[in-house]
């Protein structure tokens, strides 16, 4: 069972920034603010964002790769193997 989503009011978030930044960063729990009670954004640590940039980017690549090879065209595959050695070598979990 998944944990309950930490949703808070942008008032905590006004008056409690530095602790509630200091909790997301310990954590790496998405924090959800509310404005008005609806969801108006998604607090998440650096490390995280970065990690998921990081695979937004890999998936890009493997969707290039995909229309490349419906196109006809493509690479060697020890080329791709070597750029993708180099794109996993930077996530870290």
């Amino acid at each position: 069972m998944s944990k309950a989503p930490k949703i808070i009011p942008i008032s905590d978030l006004r008056q409690n920034a530095s602790d509630i930044i200091k909790r997301v960063a310990s954590s790496r729990e998405p924090i959800f603010i509310t404005q008005r009670g609806r969801a108006a954004a998604v607090m998440v640590s650096m490390k995280d964002y970065e990690h998921t940039q990081h695979e937004n980017e890999i998936l890009r690549l493997l969707a290039r790769g995909e229309k490349e090879i419906e196109a006809g065209t493509g690479h060697e595959l020890e080329d791709v193997l070597k750029e993708a050695d180099k794109i996993l070598s930077g996530i870290k979990p």
